[in-house]
């Protein structure tokens, strides 16, 4: 029988640690329960994942997350104390890591505290804006509402996620293997076929090209592996600087297709979280703080602080502050107009949200209707002039002959 490890309380001040063999992880709550004594945390010494297969500690991932927030929602709607529900998810967790964080924030809210008090103290998996809509659904009594809502938005901007790197892993993949397969080609086996054209004099000019660029592969390929290398560490060096940041955001936004599906997934994120946490009461200004949080883009990320500014020092409309930059689309700018004219600034960011979200939708699929073959016919282009640059000498002779 497995050995489990477990934590429990005798009295309000006791703790107790000690090791049980049983059958189950039941029948060690059983038998604890018998002593006199509260279980904390019930794991085996050696960890195993259910259905038989050996656990790999694999780290919690955002689905995980997610995941546990749908089941959190589900339960408290359902009037399940919130113990019983943290208990139950632990129990159906299938992440060794998940269902250890899970018990400990139930033997936090044991001790006393609140359940957004007891995420405070995993800040990796729960994120401010988690947290602060928390306290706002524990303050007000819709915890069920806030965590359903959470869940919901955090689901959407799951589907963005998987939407995009479907769109972008095929274009990827063929970019990546075309040019390796070239490099490996001018740096290393072509070098050894052109040695059969060394003594021909007339030349056509599509090997003669092809052999100067083939010998400079083969003389110079480690530094040009060395240099590409040095690029990208002093890219990425720069990158995280506050300046580089802002420089390499803006140059983003100005790309021409790729910068406009920046700025409307960016503004989607955002209207979003901003609809969430207005509609769970928070002020405006401390809406805009946590919601610029979620926003990665460093130019759009200082435009909605300035925004938020111009709101808590000037006394300004939220539609004016952004009216102010110009950076915010006319759309954004008017239905922010409309929400507060109509007292429901939350509908018209979500609005806002739902209406960036299919457009970004769109365009992925377009750039990856697009993109796939563009990059198949340049791929094919550059080892088509390979291979005819290898044959052309072969034809003249042929034909001399």
């Amino acid at each position: 029988m497995p050995t489990y490890a477990y934590r429990a309380k005798d009295g309000p001040g006791k703790t107790v640690d000690g090791t049980m063999v049983a059958e189950s992880r039941s029948a060690v709550l059983a038998a604890l329960d018998q002593q006199g004594l509260m279980a904390v945390s019930v794991r085996e010494t050696v960890e195993k994942v259910r259905r038989g297969r050996l656990s790999l500690s694999r780290p919690v991932r955002f689905h995980d997350v997610t995941l546990f927030t749908g089941q959190l929602a589900s339960l408290t709607r359902s009037g399940v104390p919130i113990l019983r529900a943290m208990q139950t998810i632990a129990d159906q967790t299938e992440n060794p890591r998940l269902r250890r964080t899970v018990e400990s924030m139930g033997a936090s809210i044991r001790d006393g505290n609140m359940l957004s008090s007891a995420m405070e103290e995993h800040p990796t998996l729960f994120p401010e804006l988690y947290i602060n809509m928390v306290r706002a659904g524990e303050s007000s009594g819709l915890l069920a509402e806030i965590l359903l809502r959470l869940a919901e938005s955090r689901e959407k901007e799951e589907d963005m996620r998987r939407k995009l790197q479907a769109a972008m892993a095929y274009p990827l993949l063929i970019l990546v293997v075309g040019l390796t397969t070239v490099f490996a080609l001018l740096a290393f086996f072509l070098p050894r076929v052109v040695e059969l054209f060394r003594g021909y004099a007339d030349l056509p000019l599509p090997t003669r090209i092809l052999m100067g660029v083939s010998d400079f592969f083969a003389a110079n390929w480690y530094w040009m592996v060395m240099a590409m290398l040095l690029i990208g560490f002093a890219l990425n060096r720069l990158a995280a600087l506050d300046k580089g940041r802002v420089f390499f955001d803006t140059f983003k936004l100005r790309l021409p297709f790729l910068g406009r599906f920046i700025k409307e997934s960016e503004l989607s994120r955002f209207a979003r979280t901003f609809a969430l946490l207005i509609d769970a009461g928070m002020p405006i200004d401390k809406s805009l703080a946590l919601s610029n949080g979620t926003v990665r883009n460093a130019v759009l990320r200082n435009a909605l602080e300035d925004v938020r500014l111009s709101t808590v020092e000037q006394g300004e409309t939220l539609s004016i502050g952004l009216q102010r930059c110009a950076i915010f689309p006319a759309m954004v700018t008017n239905m922010a107009a409309v929400g507060e004219e109509g007292g429901r600034l939350d509908e018209a960011m979500t609005e806002v949200a739902v209406y960036y979200e299919k457009q970004c939708d769109q365009r992925s699929r377009l750039a990856a209707s697009l993109v796939e073959p563009i990059l198949i016919l340049g791929v094919g282009a550059l080892v088509g002039f390979i291979v005819a640059a290898m044959l052309l000498p072969i034809f003249e002779l042929g034909t001399g002959l």
